[in-house]
């Protein structure tokens, strides 16, 4: 996985020490919710002529990143590729190897009628939907101050930790790393049954200040909303009624901010006030 356009945003603000961190989550994340522990991440920086203290800066927010998600930084390729990048851009990529049991892979094939969903915060808009933040930030004639850059470059979370010890203890049925696609293309991968369907209350958790700037000043709907960011919330848990109070309980313990954010519904249930179904 990459980084994407968010990229360009820290390259014009010369914000390099958290983009790391943002490749290094967006492949151990994934991994997590297969039930998998990353144990390996390699890097690949590509750029036209390698800038020492930029490349370090973002080596060590991989590292740094890496040490969040419990995994070696076993290696990694630098390349210099003149005339392909322009003067002080560069490109990042990388991946992630993880182990899980057989049978104790996550995919989705346990969620039922009534489960619950629980959602954990995300930092800001993570690593997706940078392409129509800068068209906003473009149309909106902003140049933005310290504040909204912190807003937007706040580096991806990494779940790793706290959500490999809750599944020591508590069964979750499936997780939703909210990423490229936001809800409508995340959520979906993990009803296996075509008569399921999510009921998220929208109400429910409070969104980072971020999301209500950029909706306002792109005039943004609320359906591209949901489809493009996270909208605050970076993974979704998907548990077992029964045990929905232990996951919370435990999440809580180990530091997160757990919301219940809604249950899985049979297909075509209709949404009420404030609500949206996913399928």
């Amino acid at each position: 996985d990459g980084v994407g356009t968010k990229l360009k945003l820290a390259i014009d603000y010369a914000r390099h020490d958290g983009v790391g961190q943002d490749l290094v989550a967006m492949c151990v994340n994934d991994v997590l919710v297969t039930g998998a522990e990353a144990f390996l991440f390699l890097d690949y920086y590509a750029t036209g002529k390698l800038d020492v203290d930029v490349a370090e800066r973002v080596i060590k927010g991989i590292a740094k990143g890496c040490e969040l998600a419990g995994c070696a930084l076993a290696g990694g390729e630098t390349a210099e590729m003149p005339g392909f990048y322009s003067d002080g851009e560069y490109d990042l990529a990388g991946f992630s190897v993880g182990v899980v049991e057989k049978s104790k892979i996550i995919d989705g094939s346990n969620v039922a009628v009534g489960n619950k969903i629980i959602g954990l915060p995300s930092s800001g808009p993570h690593s997706n939907g940078y392409s129509l933040i800068r068209k906003v930030l473009e149309q909106a004639g902003v140049t933005p101050n310290e504040d909204l850059l912190d807003d937007l470059l706040a580096p991806t979370r990494i779940y790793v930790k706290a959500v490999r010890k809750l599944l020591a203890s508590v069964t979750v049925n499936a997780m939703v790393h909210i990423t490229g696609g936001g809800f409508y293309e995340n959520i979906p991968r993990v009803l296996v049954d075509p008569q399921h369907a999510a009921l998220l209350d929208l109400d429910s958790w409070q969104r980072p200040e971020v999301f209500s700037w950029l909706q306002q000043a792109g005039n943004i709907s609320d359906e591209e909303m949901l489809t493009t960011f996270n909208c605050g919330l970076g993974l979704l848990l998907i548990v077992d009624e029964h045990v929905c109070g232990a996951a919370v309980d435990a999440l809580i313990a180990l530091g997160e901010q757990p919301r219940v954010v809604g249950e899985i519904v049979s297909a075509g249930t209709a949404a009420g006030p404030g609500q949206q179904v996913f399928c």
